[in-house]
């Protein structure tokens, strides 16, 4: 009988194992359904329901034949066990009485056994019970599935495949996109609660579909190189690498070449760089000693509008690029500086900056009626670096506004309407399709050129960075040449450092000492840190170069004493005292001509000075520096008579100096000396301008420069005083 237990308890466990498995089957099918329904009723919430119901009416089938086999197992042990036990008890009967009846019923008892085999064998080859219960499931199953079918044939029109491919009518293919007959031939999608969207290709980002080209600037080493990258690639390619400075870039309509500045020849001229040859010399365009820059195309790509500066002023001229006829000024010259033309795409137009009117506006001169109109007109605000969208009604610029350079866009049809603020940043240029704006945005890290949208539906990205000053962004809608792309431009022109900072390192406490400036006059002590001396000479044989004049050979002060006491106002723990700190004569801003001119720039929270160094005399002809296009700033005193520019700490000068000048500010940053912005009290104390002032921290604190070159216990009351720890206090309340 256990044996019996043990056979029957394992086939309860087979069938448990099946129906489970079947049920698992019937859950998969039953997804399948789902989909392939779905799919069929064109995602609608109706088939979903159908297969949901063909998916439960499975698994409720699977639980019920489970029950069923269940309970047959069960009534088959019992029987099998009550079976046993009457044999059991027969076997143990016959025992008894066998021998007195062995003889009498053995006839009999063989006749019963044939007649018990026999029905035994009759009813084991009667159909099974199980077999007809699934036989009877199998008909419903098939039934339901047969008018479910023909539910989901209604629903879905007969059968019909709406992702079928539509056949057009001969007459309907050239229907407008727009066009209400074009709208009623595209397909449409059930948008059911429970249906997958339908996924589309992700486009490319509205500001990057224009693709084309960028050409920009990057200033490096001390000089400029023009640099291009495909839009959609942003990887730069060097084009220029002449060791003088090449800049102000301007693509040709077609793409194929670009105009610009260069001094490569010894002065400021005009060249002209096919993009299939970078290799080969560029086209020089103008042959003048003067200044020539900021080309750019007319839109027939048969004239260039530039700058140029001849008898003292700057002025816009007319170049023909194919030489037949000689550079003409345009008729809208005045006694101001005009400059940064920009050419409108519509051919008759060409924008550019002045100061004719005390300030520096953005005007439009007409070549047609020769009138000229101010775009701008802000007496508060100077503009530059003009550009016309591509359909020529707008016109986008840049300027410092209370404190921070903004991306400003104005309709050229609207002028009496203010202008829109787009962004912070400079140098804007119009993207091909006039959808976005591409501006240069400055940071620790270097230069960003960043793309932001001017209509709806655009985002904002930068295109690249460069670690290095860059500028002069310019967008052409044609990628650049497949050979330049191969080639990867041209190799680097400049790779020698500016200098090398030679420092020994002394085995005691300072670890560092202090250098004499040879040759250095007018400080008191003309000493500097051995940490940047070498920097400081090599500045000064620079600006020597650019100036002819050997400009940082006299300086006011270079290194203080601990015992020195500064000027009024002047912070007592000065750059100068950690021998990282030079100034020159603050004086030379004096003078008919002033050996120098400053700039006064504004940020956020702080003023900032731009200093110019005039060239010397005896080279006023254009081998050296530039002309000014900024207004220099002038202090004045109360005997000018004039109250407000005295409050205001001075004031913009009339007219611009004639002259060629160099940045002085900008040669010493390309050797790590940074400007050192105005006191607080910069208005009513001279001594807090600062103008004067350079400095090469390198990221030290002061206190940090200051343990360089001095010992703790020299620096005496220099040292940073202790904050005093609060007194302690008696929290115990008094009896």
């Amino acid at each position: 009988m256990l044996i019996r237990a043990y056979r029957v308890s394992d086939k309860l466990s087979i069938v448990l194992l099946k129906t489970i498995s079947g049920t698992s089957l019937w859950l998969l099918d039953g997804v399948q359904i789902i989909t392939t329904v779905g799919r069929r009723s064109g995602g609608g919430a109706l088939g979903i329901i159908l297969a949901v119901l063909l998916l439960l009416f499975g698994i409720v089938r699977s639980i019920l034949q489970t029950i069923w086999r269940v309970l047959h197992r069960l009534v088959t042990l019992v029987w099998g066990i009550a079976g046993g036990a009457g044999n059991v008890a027969g076997r143990g009967v016959g025992r008894v009485t066998g021998n007195v009846r062995t003889s009498a019923g053995s006839a009999a008892t063989g006749a019963m056994a044939r007649r018990a085999a026999r029905a035994e064998l009759e009813n084991n080859l009667a159909e099974d019970p199980l077999k007809i219960q699934n036989r009877f499931l199998s008909a419903v199953v098939v039934a339901v599935l047969a008018v479910l079918v023909v539910v989901v044939i209604i629903a879905t029109g007969g059968g019909a495949d709406d992702n079928a491919p539509v056949a057009l009518a001969p007459d309907a293919i050239n229907l407008s996109v727009g066009s209400d007959e074009a709208n009623a031939l595209t397909p449409t999608v059930d948008s059911g609660l429970l249906a997958t969207p339908v996924p589309t290709a992700t486009s490319l980002p509205e500001v990057l579909a224009a693709r084309g080209s960028l050409a920009f600037v990057v200033r490096e080493l001390g000089q400029s190189d023009i640099w291009v990258s495909n839009v959609d690639n942003r990887n730069p390619i060097r084009v220029t690498n002449s060791p003088e400075d090449d800049r102000d870039p301007s693509w040709s309509p077609d793409g194929q070449r670009i105009a610009y500045a260069s001094r490569r020849d010894g002065n400021w001229d005009l060249y002209l760089l096919d993009l299939n040859n970078v290799s080969a010399q560029p086209e020089r365009l103008t042959l003048g000693l003067g200044f020539q820059g900021a080309p750019v195309w007319s839109p027939d790509a048969a004239f260039l509008a530039y700058e140029s500066y001849q008898n003292g002023n700057l002025d816009i001229f007319l170049l023909s690029i194919d030489g037949t006829s000689l550079p003409t000024a345009l008729p809208m010259m005045t006694e101001s500086a005009e400059f940064s033309p920009a050419w409108s795409p519509l051919g008759r137009q060409i924008a550019y900056v002045s100061w004719q009117n005390g300030n520096q506006d953005i005007y439009v001169f007409d070549l047609d009626n020769g009138e000229t109109v101010n775009v701008t007109n802000t007496p508060n605000r100077h503009e530059d670096y003009p550009a016309w969208s591509p359909d020529g009604s707008l016109i986008a610029y840049s300027a410092l506004d209370q404190g921070i350079e903004k991306i400003f866009v104005k309709s050229i049809d609207s002028l009496s309407e203010p202008a829109q603020v787009i962004a912070r940043g400079r140098n804007p240029s119009w993207s091909p399709e006039g959808n976005s704006i591409v501006f240069a945005v400055d940071s620790f890290e270097g230069t960003q050129f960043i793309v932001e949208p001017y209509v709806a539906g655009g985002i904002t990205t930068p295109v690249f960075s460069v670690a290095f000053p860059a500028d002069n962004p310019s967008w052409t809608d044609v990628p650049l040449p497949a050979t330049l792309v191969n080639a990867g431009g041209l190799d680097v022109g400049v790779e020698e450092e500016l200098y090398i900072e030679q420092v020994t390192l002394r085995n005691d406490d300072p670890p560092f000492g202090l250098q004499s400036l040879p040759g250095v006059e007018g400080a008191e002590l003309p000493i500097l840190s051995d940490r940047v001396d070498d920097s400081y000479n090599a500045l000064r044989e620079q600006v020597n170069n650019d100036t002819g004049d050997d400009f940082l050979g006299t300086l006011e002060h270079a290194l203080w004493d601990l015992d020195y006491r500064p000027n009024p106002n002047e912070p007592n723990r000065n750059w100068h005292r950690t021998g990282r700190a030079f100034a020159f004569n603050r004086n030379l801003l004096l003078g008919f001509p002033a050996q120098i001119e400053i700039v006064r720039e504004d940020t956020d929270l702080q003023t900032f000075w731009r200093v110019y160094v005039r060239v010397d005399g005896d080279i006023q002809s254009g081998e050296l520096g530039e002309p000014l296009r900024r207004m220099p700033w002038e202090f004045v005193s109360l005997d000018d008579n004039n109250v407000e520019a005295y409050d205001a700490g001075g004031r913009l000068q009339s007219t611009l100096p004639e002259g060629y000048y160099v940045d002085l500010t900008q040669i010493a940053a390309d050797y790590g000396w940074s400007r050192v912005a105005a006191g607080s009290d910069w208005r009513a104390n001279a001594f807090t301008r600062n103008y004067w002032m350079f400095i090469k921290s390198e990221g030290l604190t002061w206190y940090e420069a200051m343990l360089e070159i001095y010992t703790v216990s020299q620096l005496g009351g220099f040292n940073p005083t202790a904050t005093p720890a609060p007194p302690e206090t008696n929290d115990s309340e008094d009896g």
